[in-house]
């Protein structure tokens, strides 16, 4: 059997870590390409400057416009041609960071989030948008990141909903990961091993990275509560630390390498609902493993203690919680298709899955998740 597992080639956080990120730029060359929008970037323009003086370096600044899209990307690679910078950095939310991805191709790049919501920096992969904001299409690259390096001082300092987001990204990790384990499913970490040009086999999940996903779970549940309120303080301590390397690190290494299953595809099929649109993704996929769990029938005392840390951190239950006050039969069999389309990653769950199905999962995990609130 094939196994895969990837990983950046170097993950790095600590406190004012951007004071350090002129180091690993000289580790390429003189300069960098720095993707990032104007309010990221005024938020550390002075750790920027004192890096870029201490080790004298060159930010090349980008003007990005805010959208991952095919046009903004060959604008900043033609930026980067123009100013010969020796790599690219991605610096802020998901749309810088994934701009970042797709202007280096894979070569000499530095994921720095600003933010702790999704597990998507230490990935090989991103999302392309139409300039508009629609979706266009998924790009692979032929290896991780360089380089991810996170300031936890930045991210203490940055809205709680987002540290509380990237714990609901991070829930599904464990359970989409021991779903594609028992289902001998592929896992994303084959592409870049040469699945993705069909010149070598599919690759299945390690050891390794399901029992990432399974320590991933245990420090949410360790620390995520005390983490909440030490970033409702913006303050950096323990559990906070912990925290930000299972939504970032544990999490991103736990679903590229251990699988996605039925979370993250309920998720997608929610995105078809206007009224969750106002919410993160690691709210909806919260609300996805719930249904996942209830769709794998559970035991109650795993789905009990699911639902008591969302309710502690403040993670959605139910479907009231993401913006559905009340769903049509057609609206819910909408959202079943789509999350049931060939190529989602509910069909990793190790038993055959329909939209019949994943519907009533859907409403049972809503019944469950008022009913648990309601005491």
């Amino acid at each position: 059997m094939r196994k895969a597992f990837i990983c950046p080639t170097k993950y790095v956080q600590g406190e004012d870590e951007i004071l350090n990120l002129g180091y690993f730029v000289k580790t390429f060359g003189t300069s960098a390409l720095l993707i990032a929008h104007p309010d990221d970037v005024s938020r550390v323009k002075e750790k920027l400057d004192a890096t870029a003086g201490k080790f004298q370096i060159t930010f090349v600044e980008s003007g990005f416009r805010g959208e991952c899209s095919r046009q903004e990307v060959a604008r900043l690679q033609e930026v980067a041609k123009e100013n010969g910078c020796s790599c690219t950095i991605g610096l802020g939310g998901g749309k810088a960071i994934d701009t970042a991805k797709c202007v280096a191709m894979g070569d000499a790049l530095i994921i720095c989030p600003t933010i702790a919501a999704t597990d998507a920096p230490t990935s090989h992969s991103a999302v392309l948008y139409t300039p508009e904001g629609a979706f266009d299409d998924y790009a692979y690259f032929k290896q991780s990141p360089s380089v991810v390096l996170i300031d936890t001082t930045v991210i203490a300092n940055a809205p709680t909903r987002f540290l509380v987001s990237g714990m609901g990204d991070a829930l599904s990790t464990y359970f989409e990961a021991r779903a594609t384990s028992n289902s001998y499913s592929n896992v994303n970490a084959g592409l870049p091993c040469g699945f993705r040009e069909d010149l070598c086999g599919e690759a299945k999940g390690t050891n390794t990275a399901l029992a990432l996903a399974t320590l991933c779970y245990q420090t949410l549940l360790k620390d995520g509560r005390k983490a909440r309120v030490s970033c409702d303080c913006n303050q950096v301590t323990p559990a906070l630390e912990n925290i930000i390397e299972a939504n970032i690190l544990l999490s991103g290494l736990g679903f590229e390498s251990g699988g996605l299953a039925a979370a993250h595809a309920i998720h997608d099929g929610l995105t078809i609902l206007e009224d969750t649109h106002k919410y993160f993704h690691g709210e909806k996929v919260a609300f996805g493993t719930i249904a996942q769990l209830v769709l794998e029938n559970a035991p109650k005392e795993e789905l009990h203690e699911v639902l008591e840390f969302c309710v502690a951190v403040g993670l959605p239950v139910c479907l009231a919680d993401i913006g559905v006050d009340s769903i049509t039969e057609e609206e819910l069999m909408q959202v079943a298709e789509k999350a049931c389309i060939p190529e989602e990653s509910i069909h990793s769950m190790p038993f055959p899955v329909n939209p019949k199905s994943v519907a009533a999962a859907i409403i049972m995990a809503d019944a469950v998740g008022r009913a648990y609130k309601a005491g």
